[in-house]
C-alpha cells in the first residue's frame, strides 16, 4: 500500500480560528484524515510524528524573534508551504502595531515590558520564507481550504477565486448595499471568499478577505468620502483583519496623512501575491 501524504498544521500569532475551520470540516473531514496523515496537529491531537512533511498549513503571523527562527524550521521540513489566513498572508489584526510605537504600547500594558521579547512589526508568513500558495480570510473559508488540500493531493492549481465581493453579490442577486442605502461597503476591492455573506444581510463588506487583485483604493476612497465617511473613519476601516496588506495598508496611510509607521516593512509580500495565487519560491 502506497504511503500516504502527511500533513502538518502549525501556529504562530493567531486566533487558533483557521486551523479550527479545518477541525470544522466536519463529515469532509473525514475524507480528509483518510486520504493524509495527520502528523503534526496540536489543536486537535497531542500526538506528534516526526518530519519531514509534505503539507504544511501554516496559521499566525511573526511577531517575535523566536517566530522567525521558528518558520525557517518549519519550511526546512515541509514539502509544501500553505499560509492560511489574513494573519498568515497579510499580519492579521495583530499589524496594527505597525502603525505605531510597540514599545509605547508595551510600557501602557504590561508592568515589566523589559521581559518581553518582541518585534515591533507583525507579518506575513512570505516575509520571511517562501511560500507555495496563500488562502486568504479572517478566517479561511473551510471549503477552499478542502479545494487547496485536495489540488496539492491531486497536483492541480487550486480553484480558489480572485475575483471581488462585488462579483459574488451579483451571483446571489443581492442589491448593492452603497448604491440603494449608501452603507459604506469594502466590497469592491476585497477579493471574495465568504459568498458575500455581509451585504446579503444589508451590511457592508468589511474587508475580511483582503484586497482583490489590482485594487483601485483611490476610486473606493473616493466613493466612501462621497457617501459622508471621514478620514478618521476611512482610516479605522482599513485597518481591521488585513490592515498591512499593501493595498489596504496604502489607503489608510493616505486617509492617515501619511503619519505612522504605515506598512513599514511592507508587510506582506505574500498579500500582494494574494490569496488564489502562489508565491514563486
Amino acid at each position: 500500500m502506497a504511503k500516504r501524504p502527511t500533513l502538518a498544521v502549525w501556529k504562530f500569532a493567531s486566533c487558533d480560528g483557521c486551523q479550527l475551520s479545518l477541525a470544522d470540516c466536519e463529515d469532509e473531514l473525514l475524507a480528509v484524515a483518510g486520504a493524509v496523515d495527520i502528523s503534526y496537529f496540536l489543536e486537535v491531537t497531542s500526538a506528534v510524528a516526526p518530519g519531514p512533511y509534505d503539507v504544511s498549513l501554516v496559521e499566525g503571523s511573526v511577531t517575535t524573534p523566536h517566530d522567525v527562527e521558528r518558520i525557517k524550521e518549519v519550511r526546512e521540513m515541509s514539502r509544501c508551504l500553505v499560509a492560511i489566513g489574513a494573519c498568515a498572508t497579510a499580519g492579521g489584526i495583530q499589524a496594527l502595531r505597525n502603525f505605531g510605537d510597540t514599545r509605547e504600547f508595551a510600557s501602557v500594558v504590561y508592568a515589566h515590558p523589559e521581559y518581553l521579547s518582541t518585534l515591533d512589526t507583525s507579518t506575513p508568513i512570505s516575509d520571511h520564507v517562501p511560500v507555495d500558495f496563500e488562502l486568504r480570510g479572517c478566517p479561511i473559508d473551510r471549503h477552499q481550504l478542502l479545494d487547496v488540500v485536495s489540488a496539492l493531493l491531486h497536483g492541480r492549481r487550486p480553484n480558489v477565486a480572485t475575483h471581488s465581493v462585488c462579483f459574488d453579490c451579483k451571483k446571489r442577486g443581492n442589491v448593492c448595499v452603497m448604491v440603494a442605502h449608501g452603507t459604506p461597503c469594502l466590497g469592491p476591492v476585497t477579493q471574495a471568499g465568504c459568498g458575500a455573506l455581509c451585504p446579503a444581510v444589508d451590511r457592508g463588506c468589511f474587508g475580511c478577505f483582503g484586497p482583490m487583485e489590482a485594487a483601485n483604493g483611490d476610486s473606493i476612497t473616493r466613493v466612501l468620502g462621497a457617501s459622508g465617511m471621514s478620514r478618521p473613519e476611512l482610516v479605522r476601516v482599513f485597518r481591521t483583519f488585513n490592515a498591512a496588506a499593501p493595498a489596504f495598508a496604502t489607503v489608510s496611510t493616505a486617509s492617515d496623512g501619511g503619519g505612522g509607521k504605515a506598512g513599514a516593512n511592507g508587510a506582506a509580500k505574500g498579500a500582494e501575491a494574494g490569496a488564489g495565487k502562489e508565491v514563486p519560491a
